[in-house]
């Protein structure tokens, strides 16, 4: 009889969370990284006063309800690292090994207190590195849609990724 599974004669098994390797990713799959995000005043405000933004339309509600969209809107940079990180767990956690660069950043539609954020990323094209054995270069389209599956935020990312043999 084999010993029970998590017992001194036998350790249990621990599996790690972590992200894609370079091999593993596809281009063309959409990944939809869950849960969303729901943001909230209280998110804005620490963002646009931690990143010293002092924009109006992040802090001022009195001056905002005047302007075109008549509130408040969610600082563009909390959104735009809200849309990569919650790509983090799925994708790259512990499997990157450094940003290269954003590209094609873009807002079509504000993001509102209270709206939840929900992002998917599709890998629009790979290559191994050139001068990284070991190492290849994954380039990534995020889009962020709101709960009403509006568009809000779009990103090209480009990262250095590990290939699974060579990553100890």
């Amino acid at each position: 009889m084999s010993p029970e599974p998590g017992t001194a004669d036998e350790p249990r098994r621990v599996i790690e969370q972590r992200g894609l390797y370079y091999d593993e990713l596809e281009e063309g799959v959409v990944y939809a990284h869950r849960p969303g995000r729901t943001v909230t005043e209280a998110d804005n405000v620490f963002f646009t006063a931690l990143t010293m933004n002092t924009q109006a339309l992040h802090l001022d509600a009195a001056w905002s309800a005047g302007q075109p969209f008549g509130q408040r809107l969610v600082n563009s940079m909390f959104t735009l690292a809200t849309l990569v990180g919650q790509s983090v767990a799925q994708l790259t956690q512990g499997t990157i090994v450094a940003q290269l660069g954003l590209t094609d950043v873009s807002f079509p539609h504000p993001l509102f207190h209270g709206d939840t954020l929900y992002t998917e990323t599709v890998v629009v094209e790979k290559r191994l590195s050139s001068s990284r054995p070991g190492q290849g270069i994954v380039t990534m389209e995020h889009t962020g849609r709101n709960q009403d599956g509006v568009v809000v935020a779009r990103a090209k990312r480009s990262c250095l990724m590990w290939i699974k043999d060579a990553h100890s």
